[in-house]
């Protein structure tokens, strides 16, 4: 396997970094003669989600260098940080058989990623052992479900995010008087299909709705027709995918292909990137999708990501983005290389200083599981090629649109 070290400031990363970057020139050039500080980066880059292992990759890269352009970890004398990369392909077996040889091989101080639960409840097992701090946005309960000291999860778990997903598609129905009682649930078999369902399961019977199908269904299914036959004969007044990319294109591309126009509100993964706009085209327009966060909310450092990379800052870029500011934040206050006392520092206290502030809630602030207990979702919502924060009203940078020719 691979590693890649990265600790290069470019022109553009030093032009992102801003006034800070060009103000101190002299610390620059120190930080480049300390040892810097290595941190772990395991994510996809290769197999069915490589494209959100780039770019949580490209989420932490930017940061990394804009962390080094303004001078490096200050408290270390101005270590820069060293990303030590590292592909975790797509398989759990092998993503924990990756964290191992890279904290043998490297004195790593903490690891971020893997985007996929199943990828970072693997590697989360080598980790807890190492005692090495996981920083994470994925979305599993059991991330943070297992008694584990050494994994902080930065966005909500699964089922919150599924109840939300429900929650929220049923304030915005009742704001449009729209009406909803039957739902179909469809999901993927893995750690965060499961989770994210047990979430919207639990929401719909609280609610009261009737749950006319609730099937899951395979990771990269290739033939999503017998599920839309079950859709279309359920009497299902809105669906629940919960889909990674290829899935979700599938599943909204068939349902509207064969007339079938009830609302699909997407899981968040695949329904809030860009190449889901690109696979579909105008289908896109006005889906609904929940997001543990989304890039509206916090223009002045997400649109340094878009300038950079060429696109807007997906969820999974701009999480991994605040992993990376509680880990500066962490060294920063520590002074410290040592992964028990960076883990400490983690834990205690809220983290509300810069790329730490881009998620939702009040900086990012763990509990005793490692939960970031400050976020909250939001719905997002196709507007041409960009994604708008729709709900909860007090975030909302637009009123969410509901059309009934459209079914969405």
């Amino acid at each position: 396997m691979r590693y890649t070290r990265r600790f290069e400031t470019s022109r553009r990363a030093v032009l992102a970094g801003g006034a800070a970057a060009i103000a101190a020139p002299f610390v620059s050039r120190l930080a480049r003669a300390q040892d810097p500080v290595n941190v772990g980066v395991i994510v996809p880059l290769s197999g069915a989600n490589a494209q959100f292992g780039i770019n949580s990759r490209n989420g932490i890269q930017l940061v990394a260098d804009e962390i080094n352009a303004a001078g490096g970890i200050k408290s270390l004398g101005g270590a820069p940080i060293n990303l030590v990369i590292a592909d975790s392909t797509s398989t759990p077996t092998t993503a924990a058989s990756v964290a191992q040889r890279m904290i043998s091989q490297n004195q790593v101080v903490a690891v971020l990623g893997a985007f996929a639960s199943s990828l970072t409840i693997a590697i989360s097992e080598v980790t807890e052992r190492r005692r090495l701090p996981l920083l994470t946005m994925s979305f599993s309960d059991i991330v943070t479900g297992r008694g584990f000291n050494y994994v902080f999860q930065v966005v909500n778990k699964g089922s919150t995010i599924g109840a939300a997903q429900f929650d929220y598609t049923m304030e915005i129905a009742k704001r449009v008087d729209v009406e909803a009682d039957k739902v179909a649930i469809l999901y993927e078999d893995t750690a965060y299909g499961t989770s994210q369902a047990e979430g919207l399961r639990k929401a719909a019977t609280e609610h009261g709705a009737e749950i006319v199908m609730d099937s899951a269904y395979p990771l990269g299914i290739t033939d999503v027709t017998p599920l839309i036959n079950q859709l279309r004969g359920s009497g299902a007044q809105l669906v629940f995918p919960v889909s990674y990319l290829n899935d979700s294109l599938l599943i909204v591309r068939t349902m509207r292909q064969q007339g079938l126009t009830i609302p699909a509100i997407g899981g968040a993964a695949g329904y809030v990137i860009p190449d889901f706009h690109k696979g579909l085209g105008e289908l896109s327009e006005g889906v609904l999708s929940i997001a543990p966060a989304n890039y509206d909310l916090a223009p002045d450092y997400t649109e340094r990501f878009r300038e950079r990379f060429g696109y807007f800052m997906v969820h999974e870029a701009l999480e991994h983005a605040a992993a990376m500011g509680v880990l500066r934040e962490a060294l920063e206050k520590s002074a410290s290389r040592d992964p028990e006392t960076i883990r400490n520092e983690i834990a205690t206290g809220t983290h509300n200083e810069g790329w730490s502030t881009v998620m939702t809630g009040d900086g990012i602030r763990f509990d005793e599981s490692g939960l970031n207990v400050n976020a909250f979702p939001v719905m997002v919502q196709w507007r041409g090629s960009e994604l708008v924060t729709v709900h909860p009203a007090d975030v909302a940078r637009s009123e969410p649109v509901w059309s009934v020719e459209t079914g969405q």
